[in-house]
């Protein structure tokens, strides 16, 4: 079993190395942040505190959790006095390979043996980095993407001597920052990189070439690529010199002459200048053509190579799209909405146009007009234990019918694998799963296909019931953001390790809906018929104490404790008892709380949003739950509180078969689509029990 990564130094107190240290505290590393001089230290300091003043103005943070942070963070003069006992020391200085080689050196002597030293890069080669390292095996790539403290994309790039621990650890601790991590080969540009520089480059050979000013260029990429700014825009928020100097990179390490830097980005950066994009916005019809096509036909393209190089999968080309970039879809999804053959046709126009080095993959070419098909559920089997992973994160994870199709093939395949004895399902990035994905809810409705939710969600029975009745230990790893049906999902299984980043919530009743995937029903059999109105009908969130007080998270441990609280429960095998009917801890504030205020006397009284006897509807826990109630569906509601009083004389397939008997009900209330839509759309919706 790997020790995690505990203690983090930073080397580079600039922008990005601040950001690091920032959000390595954030996540309770201890951390040093490195730099030459004092006054770079603190420096460094101080963009960490302008940031996080910023974080308590807008609320992100008490001013109580901003100490905390700061008093994680250590400012070190010099890189020689880094901490021997470092476990991990992220290199953040700038793109030169001397200066970074020249503190690898310095890294050497300083720390201790089992330090891994890692370079945070955009560009350089991770293998000559290695090499230049007196410890490769140990030595590792990571591309952060700014600013690191919220952009939730890292690079993890192995160079060919990493070792398999060094690489598990680095993302590991990757994923205990809350990243969302490619691992990926060691190739020019990476993967984001890849395809985004030349696609800025060739906006800046557009406008040279004149098909449309700065401002038009940037429109019709707004439109095409669905985002909210352009290129020109982008560049001058990032700086033109960095877009130059990696288009130049690019250009010498991929022998592709079209990727070096257009004249007048040269020029610009020659006279410290920004684009003007001031001018009129409008543009034709065949200007849109023109640009739009160019500039997705470079990325398809480019795209397509970055898979034939093996350098990642398209999935994971197309999660660094909309992740690292904020892109609406990925490449390969912008792809199929498209049309393959008419993508690959842009593609080979652009090939034309590009020249020597440049040519569309033979892959691509051969696909014909068949979309892409995209793997979402990763499965790998370790010494007994299967771990599926739902690899969805610039989602949350969400639940579609790709991914539950997907989802339910692995489970089967586990449970049909003598090796395997332990099934641990897992979330990538910050969440476990995040729900359902609603917008398929909508169209549904508004589509009169309500059968189509009905099946959905019955294939989505059949997944959890393979995990009910499965022979295997089964596991949740809920060290996430679990709601809706991702915790129905969770319940489904024997245990559910958290962490204290686990937060737990069922939100339907608020959305127009209840839980339809037996979170009307597990809930009060894990923990009682009270606790589950609290947590179901009210759509209380619940923080990893609340949850293990409840009973819904089973094992309660530090982020680092996680693999081994996985091991245990693989030797102990399943649980004598999954449905005990109350509260782990009986005594706690919320048990106490739901199992005297939601009886079964008091609900006819708060369903009618009234106040029960014996409670003061002043008192903030009391005014807190009646608020909540006001704000759900009225129908929902009521069903929902039905469904959960029916635990009481059913048993669990029973019980799961009423919650499917009432979709069609459910999903035909205009509340509900009320509900759903006011979510998609981001507002307050408004109920009119109909």
């Amino acid at each position: 079993m790997t020790q995690p990564i505990q203690r983090v130094a930073v080397v580079g107190a600039g922008n990005m190395g601040s950001g690091i240290a920032q959000k390595s505290a954030q996540e309770e590393f201890d951390v040093q942040m490195v730099d030459r001089e004092l006054q770079w230290v603190e420096r460094g300091q101080s963009i960490i505190a302008n940031f996080l003043e910023e974080a308590v103005e807008r609320r992100i943070f008490s001013p109580a959790q901003v100490e905390a942070i700061q008093g994680r963070i250590t400012g070190v003069v010099g890189v020689e006095n880094t901490a021997e006992n470092t476990d991990l020391v992220i290199e953040a200085v700038f793109e030169d390979f001397d200066v970074k080689t020249a503190v690898f050196t310095a890294l050497d002597e300083a720390c201790g043996e089992g330090t891994i030293l890692a370079s945070n890069t955009s560009s350089l080669s991770v293998n000559a980095l290695a090499e230049a390292t007196g410890r490769p095996d140990r030595f590792v790539g990571l591309h952060f993407f700014y600013h690191p403290a919220k952009n939730r994309l890292v690079e993890v790039i192995p160079a060919k001597a990493s070792s398999p621990e060094t690489i598990e650890k680095v993302v590991q601790y990757c994923k205990m920052l809350g990243k969302v991590v490619i691992v990926c080969a060691d190739r020019p540009g990476f993967v984001v990189n890849r395809f985004f520089v030349p696609w800025l480059n060739e906006a800046c050979l557009l406008l040279e070439e004149g098909a449309a000013n700065a401002a038009q260029i940037d429109a019709i990429a707004c439109k095409a690529f669905r985002i909210g700014l352009g290129p020109f825009g982008l560049m001058n928020l990032t700086g033109p010199p960095i877009a130059l100097h990696s288009t130049d990179y690019l250009a010498e390490q991929l022998h592709t002459p079209r990727y070096t830097g257009a004249a007048n980005l040269r020029a610009l950066v020659e006279a410290n200048e920004q684009w003007d994009v001031s001018e009129d916005a409008g543009y034709s019809d065949e200007q849109y053509t023109a640009v739009s096509e160019r500039l997705l036909g470079v990325v398809f393209g480019v795209a397509a190579q970055i898979v034939e190089e093996d350098i990642c999968s398209m999935e994971d080309v197309d999660r660094g799209a909309k992740v690292g970039l904020r892109w609406a879809r990925g490449p390969f999804e912008m792809m199929n909405r498209i049309g393959v053959g008419e993508a690959c046709r842009m593609a080979a126009a652009y090939a034309e146009t590009a020249g020597q080095g440049w040519s569309v993959p033979a892959f691509f070419t051969q696909q014909g007009t068949t979309p892409w098909d995209f793997s979402y559920v990763d499965t790998t089997v370790q010494d007994g234990v299967a771990t599926i992973t739902i690899n969805r994160p610039e989602a949350m994870n969400a639940l579609n019918v790709t991914v539950v199709g997907q989802l339910t093939q692995a489970v089967a395949a586990a449970n049909a694998n003598d090796a395997v004895h332990t099934i641990v399902l897992d979330g990538a990035g910050k969440a476990f799963v995040a729900g359902a994905d609603v917008k398929f809810f909508v169209d549904k409705i508004r589509a009169d296909a309500i059968p189509d939710i009905y099946d959905f969600t019955a294939e989505g029975h059949e997944l959890l019931n393979m995990l009910e009745t499965s022979s295997k230990t089964t596991v949740a790893l809920t060290t996430g953001l679990a709601l809706g049906g991702g915790l129905e999902l969770a319940l489904a299984c024997d245990y559910r390790i958290g962490t204290r980043r686990t937060q737990f919530r069922f939100p339907e009743t608020s959305i127009g809906i209840y839980p339809g995937l037996g979170g009307s029903q597990r809930p009060a059999r894990i923990c009682g018929i009270p606790v589950a109105r609290w947590a179901v009908l009210a759509g209380n969130f619940m923080d990893a104490n609340t949850a293990a007080d409840l009973g819904l998270v089973t094992h309660l441990v530090d982020v680092a404790g996680v693999d081994a609280c996985i091991k245990t429960l693989a030797s102990e095998g399943k649980p004598a008892e999954k449905y005990p009917g109350q509260p782990a801890n009986p005594a706690s504030p919320v048990a106490k709380f739901a199992s005297t205020f939601f009886t079964d006397e008091n609900m006819a009284v708060l369903m009618n949003g009234d106040c029960p006897d014996g409670f003061d509807k002043e008192e903030k826990t009391v005014a807190r739950q009646i608020k909540s109630l006001s704000f759900t569906a009225p129908i929902g509601l009521r069903m929902a509180s039905d469904l959960i009083d029916a635990t009481a004389t059913t048993d669990l397939q029973a019980g799961l078969k009423l919650e499917l008997d009432g979709l069609h009900t459910i999903f035909s209330t205009k509340d509900a689509l009320e509900g759903l839509s006011a979510l998609i759309e981001n507002r307050r919706p408004t109920y009119t029990n109909q």
